[in-house]
């Protein structure tokens, strides 16, 4: 039954209680699940997470970011997702390479295919069945953060965010089969019953063909 979710978007959208509810959800059916996230994962890449999210005394440059996230998610592709995965888990990833994509290519405006081979080098071209991306308008996302301190990304300009956004749009349109975009703005209910129609879809498609 081994199936790979990732959770992607932008500050704000709601991802972590959607992430809870699925794990849960699939944890009562008696469905093997394994929760992880990136940047992290690791102890190695808790590290690495720390620098990247909280450094104040450094101003790291865009293409040491993209090296740093994909160090980490090295990491935690060999020691955490393989592993679960060839165990026939279900693997739920709070962020993955189209987070790189998104903040270090469209937002920083690194090289697109600079990333993608990076990306593709830290990952062993590992890919998602299913990503599930939670839109929502930049503002509304940065103003659900404000009661909390901002990392380094969430400190970036209006600017930065909207090209995070687009971006996201964009791998979306390239690879349409891949992803499920999501209305943060929903109710976290019916939200949360989308993302269940699909994934139990999925879930049920690999007990035919497994």
């Amino acid at each position: 039954m081994a199936l790979f979710i990732t959770f992607e978007g932008g500050e704000g959208t709601g991802k972590s209680l959607q992430i809870r509810q699925l794990f849960k959800r699939l944890s009562k059916l008696g469905i093997p699940v394994l929760l992880t996230y990136e940047p992290g994962g690791t102890s190695f890449g808790r590290r690495i997470a720390r620098l990247l999210k909280w450094s104040q005394d450094v101003n790291i440059s865009p293409v040491a970011e993209l090296i740093l996230f994909n160090a980490s998610r090295a990491q935690l592709v060999d020691e955490v997702l393989k592993p679960a995965l060839k165990d026939g888990k279900v693997v739920i990833c709070d962020r993955y390479a189209d987070s790189t994509t998104a903040y270090q290519g469209y937002g920083r405006g690194l090289n697109l295919e600079m990333v993608k081979a990076i990306n593709e080098a830290a990952t062993g071209k590992l890919e998602p069945d299913l990503t599930i991306l939670l839109d929502l308008p930049v503002e509304e996302g940065l103003a659900r953060k404000r009661l909390k301190k901002p990392d380094r990304f969430e400190q970036e300009d209006l600017a930065f965010h909207q090209r995070v956004r687009g971006g996201y749009l964009k791998m979306v349109a390239n690879d349409p089969q891949r992803w499920l975009v999501v209305d943060g703005r929903q109710p976290k209910g019916e939200i949360a019953e989308i993302i269940w129609l699909r994934v139990s879809k999925l879930i049920s498609e690999q007990g035919k063909h497994g």
